[in-house]
């Protein structure tokens, strides 16, 4: 145990943000420098439970307690050596996980719980700034081939487990940059692209080879490659977007998230000037009222919006757990996030009717109606409706899937009810030599579970490349995420 009285002693304490005004001039993370002493002292809040339910609460099953307490010892190097004994990515989780691990800790049944992301993001860019980050280069090579093909969280793990394992690995990317939706999805001021740059330069010390602006499935065949390669794992995550087919969708102005957000990034990357959906001067609309909707939130109002709305039709969560959520659950509760800080409004239980155009056949407005729940449908309340103004909508309501169209038409693996690619236990498809992990294979989830299953599904190529039992997996494919 870190500090015996320090859960009775030191209150929670997080980095303070930076204020909005300055904050909105730069795409910088956030926050500002968390003291080592403070850090030290919310690390020994920490419980050291004997049954440490922050494990439970994390899919990779993070060794919590144990880095906590090497923190507070001042044992940095240690902790990143316990921090990576079961994440390839703690700058990743640190930044961008919204801490199931948090919610589940013992602490939190009666008191605030113990700050887990702020010690994990702290401990790695501590072992970055020291140098004690390296290459973990194979002793010997194997002669396997895998191709993974997605270079987000999941291949990214998946990829860096199995050159490690001596195979040799071949990441494929249809964009132009490797990362995924780390690289183009995530805003930087929620995850600046730095931290994913050191990791790729390891990866790629260590043997991993990335191929960028390669659409595997069109510049690549499904045939070429699995004839080229021992084994292939699918890591596209879902990218087939939900979309809002009502009256007056064929209108200009109105966007899909993830047509709005990559763009964006490359402004901030130096890589574009001007996004060609600069919400600069207009009243924005997001649809949509998760994290994917916070990050439009955001991103407008660094490029300088009007006014940002947030619509969603659930009504508002409570402020605390409910009996619906109990402890050690992941509750659902009223948050928010930084980019709710910097201003705009949300709105619950309504829906959209229709989308209005000028006679330029542009979106002025939406047709809202505000609504209730009855027997599980969602029915529109008289009297309630009413416009909005709106000349950039932004749609952010989630994914149904992976893109069927070109790589998974051309294996035919078989996909499951959900529609996702079905597999089997060991994350192998209805194809012989083909794995899927991440979203592609579980749906929509969250970047800690992308990690996990590609951990896994790494352990599950290793044993049929090599003849060798598959390792104890820390997650079951059939294992739904905490939501």
């Amino acid at each position: 145990m870190a500090d015996p009285k320090g859960f009775l002693t030191t209150p929670r304490e997080t980095p303070k943000s930076r204020p909005v005004d300055l904050r909105l001039m730069d795409w910088r993370e956030v926050y500002e420098d968390f003291a080592t002493t403070k850090l030290q002292k919310q690390a020994g809040r920490c419980m050291d439970c004997g049954i440490p339910f922050c494990h439970q609460g994390c899919p990779l099953g993070n060794l919590i307690p144990e880095w906590n307490t090497l923190t507070w010892q001042e044992d940095w190097r240690d902790a990143a050596e316990r921090l990576h004994a079961t994440n390839n990515f703690p700058e990743f989780t640190g930044t961008l996980c919204p801490a199931p691990c948090e919610t589940a800790c013992v602490l939190g049944i009666n008191d605030d719980p113990v700050t887990i992301k702020r010690v994990e993001i702290s401990i790695i860019d501590r072992a970055f700034e020291e140098g004690w980050v390296t290459p973990q280069v194979p002793v010997t090579k194997t002669g396997k081939k895998v191709a993974v093909v997605g270079s987000g969280p999941s291949g990214l793990a998946v990829a860096q487990q199995l050159t490690r394992a001596g195979h040799s690995v071949v990441v494929f990317e249809r964009a132009d940059k490797i990362g995924g939706l780390l690289r183009y999805g995530i805003p930087e001021f929620k995850m600046e692209k730095s931290r994913l740059d050191r990791r790729l330069d390891q990866m790629r010390a260590e043997g991993t080879e990335f191929r960028t602006s390669v659409n595997v499935g069109v510049d690549v065949t499904a045939e070429e490659l699995r004839s080229a390669y021992d084994a292939v794992v699918l890591a596209g995550g879902a990218t087939a977007w939900r979309d809002l087919p009502i009256t007056g969708r064929e209108l200009d102005g109105i966007h899909q998230a993830m047509e709005f957000l990559p763009p964006a990034n490359r402004v901030a990357a130096g890589e574009l000037d001007v996004s060609p959906f600069d919400a600069a001067g207009l009243d924005v609309v997001v649809i949509g009222g998760g994290d994917t909707g916070a990050d439009c939130v955001g991103t407008s109002h660094r490029q300088g919006a009007k006014s940002v709305t947030q619509l969603e039709i659930m009504p508002r969560p409570p402020e605390s757990r409910s009996d619906a959520h109990p402890w050690p659950t992941y509750p659902m509760i009223y948050r928010i996030s930084s980019a709710h800080e910097e201003g705009g409004e949300r709105l619950y239980s309504v829906n959209t009717q229709e989308f209005l155009g000028d006679e330029n056949g542009r979106v002025r407005a939406l047709s809202l109606v505000e609504v209730r729940n009855e027997g599980g449908k969602f029915v529109p309340v008289p009297g309630t409706e009413r416009e909005l103004p709106a000349q950039l909508v932004l749609l952010a309501m989630g994914f149904v899937g992976p893109q069927r169209e070109g790589l998974l038409e051309s294996l035919g693996v078989e996909l499951d009810p959900r529609g996702n690619v079905a597999r089997d236990k060991d994350f192998r498809t209805s194809l012989d030599n083909v794995f899927v992990a991440g979203d592609m294979g579980r749906g929509q989830s969250l970047i800690v579970w992308a990690i996990a299953e590609g951990r896994s599904a790494a352990s599950a190529v290793d044993a049929y490349l090599t003849g060798r039992d598959v390792l104890p997996a820390p997650i079951r494919p059939t294992d739904r995420p905490i939501s």
